[in-house]
């Protein structure tokens, strides 16, 4: 989006008498209204590839967090987004825009370029719901996604795609015969993901980690894994789908010459990236050092990754330089993963390696592989004073969302609306937040196995679906983090210690792990 839409449009009428201009006008109007549809349906895609990353009883819980984040974005971008985003700011336009609240005055012929940077801000709030599942209160994501799709994220992107904020107008340099450099990202390597894995690493460390992820007295980790793979994959499945119109369409027109070789040259480095990065992280976590399993998740992963990375630079990139851009960002988003686990920050999607990783790598790649004024290209001073505003762009959006962020989930903590109660976390969230079990009650709990052991001991006389059931309140002692039936193993004391075979007794079922009888 580095070229403007104000910009492109400009000489563009809407005078009855003038049939071309019409044609133009209508055909970009369709472009970006198409390409925002997509992206829109992008959320269809997060919240498949969040709700199967994440443990059965939670699944309602993360489904209708995902779809309130375009109504949420719906209702703050409408009223104060765009207009922080796109308006005129007048003496402090490099900073903040002040005008189109509401629509108000806003051009018709804008409103297609409203929809569309609307599903870029839901994108950017929609990152943080990952690194903060299973654990955060539904009021405190209320808060946070207002605060992000109302004034955090339209800020950066007026300072980097409105004509007049400050990374997009850059600066002039005696040393370059007065020549302007400028911040570079075209599809928001910096301005949507950076943002969101910056907002979406905040919110993990304040919260916490989940129940029984880490165990600091005997330094151990345990894998808390999602119930559904399937549906993980649809949902990615749906993502690389919608990054093809979030890449392509940040064009923003269709009419002008050369607009078509623009769009295909981005959605080809999108692909390309993509499967790069994809390959090269599924052979990565082939290694002993990352896990020794080819990993259908990990995978999807490193593919968004990749296309998260070549953002920025996916329109002036040569083919060659998205294979490295992708190599590069699976390497980047693989060591940020081990990296966040061994800090002892519990992020279920790898949403801060996938976005804050993936979009900080793009960000620099720009500045070596732009093919008209890359180091790589063109080797002179100007490439290098490119490479630092590349940097001090990248710097600004870190510490522009990581204070706010800071100061909205700190004062969220500090009223105690952050994180759910324990008890709750325990048994899922479904049920005691929203009485709708994504599955039938046997699926819920630590285990499937074990709450149908633990229903089977009591006899009752009535299983249902409600939160009251008898046998569904019962503590038990945390057996273990694992959710799939097949896994027969807990940590103890740092090891792990395998279950004996399920012995039949006439009382029922009983299984016996380190000599207890669960």
């Amino acid at each position: 989006m580095d070229v403007m839409y104000a910009a492109n449009t400009s000489n563009m009428t809407t005078e009855p008498g003038n049939n071309l201009s019409d044609l133009h006008s209508n055909l970009d109007t369709l472009f970006l209204l198409v390409c925002g549809m997509i992206v829109y349906f992008m959320q269809c895609g997060f919240a498949f590839l969040e709700a199967g990353a994440v443990r059965s009883k939670n699944t309602t819980n993360i489904l209708i967090k995902n779809v309130m984040d375009l109504f949420i974005s719906g209702v703050s971008y409408w009223l104060f987004g765009f207009a922080f985003a796109f308006g005129d700011g007048g003496e402090a336009d490099k900073f903040i825009g002040l005008k189109y609240f509401a629509s108000h005055s806003l051009p018709h012929r804008q409103y297609a370029m409203f929809f569309f940077q609307f599903t870029f801000a839901a994108t950017a709030s929609t990152i943080v719901s990952g690194a903060v599942a299973e654990r955060c209160e539904f009021v405190a994501y209320f808060v946070y996604s207002v605060f992000i799709t109302g004034f955090i994220y339209p800020v950066v992107t007026h300072w980097a795609w409105s004509s007049g904020g400050w990374l997009t107008v850059g600066d002039s340099y005696a040393a370059l015969n007065n020549e302007v450099v400028a911040y570079q990202d075209f599809a928001g390597s910096g301005v949507v993901h950076v943002l969101g894995g910056i907002a979406a690493l905040i919110g993990a460390i304040m919260l916490g980690p989940r129940l029984g992820r880490f165990h600091r007295s005997s330094n151990t980790v345990a894998t808390i894994r999602g119930h559904s793979v399937p549906i993980a994959a649809l949902g990615g499945f749906i993502l690389f789908f919608g990054f093809l119109a979030f890449n392509g369409g940040s064009q923003l027109t269709i009419s002008n010459s050369g607009d078509g070789e623009a769009l295909a040259r981005a959605v080809v480095n999108t692909v390309i990236s993509g499967s790069f990065a994809a390959f090269m992280s599924l052979i990565l976590n082939r290694l002993r050092v990352f896990g020794n399993t080819w990993s259908l998740l990990v995978t999807i992963n490193g593919a968004l990754t990749g296309m998260v990375a070549i953002c920025a630079g996916c329109n002036v990139y040569e083919p060659y330089a998205a294979c490295v851009v992708g190599l590069i960002a699976a390497i980047v988003f693989r060591t940020y993963s081990v990296l966040m686990v061994k800090l002892g920050i519990d992020d279920p999607l790898d949403a801060v390696a996938v976005h804050f990783g993936g979009g900080s790598w793009g960000l620099i790649a720009v500045a070596f592989f732009d093919s008209k004024e890359g180091i790589l290209y063109a080797g002179n001073l100007k490439s290098g004073y490119k490479l630092g505003w590349q940097c001090i762009g990248l710097a600004a959006i870190v510490a522009w969302t990581a204070s706010l962020s800071c100061l909205v989930f700190g004062l969220l903590r500090c009223f105690k609306i952050l994180r759910v109660p324990q008890e709750e976390e325990e048994k899922g969230l479904d049920i005691p937040k929203h009485n709708e079990p994504a599955y039938p009650v046997e699926a819920y709990g630590h285990g499937h196995i074990e709450r149908l052991i633990q229903i089977l001991e009591n006899n009752p006389t009535v299983v249902t679906q409600g939160f009251a059931n008898m046998a569904f309140e019962r503590e038990i002692t945390d057996k273990g983090p694992y959710e799939n039936p097949e896994s027969r193993h807990v940590v103890v004391n740092g090891s792990s210690e395998k279950a004996k075979p399920i012995n039949k007794s006439g009382n029922g079922i009983t299984i016996t792990v380190n000599n207890t009888k669960l």
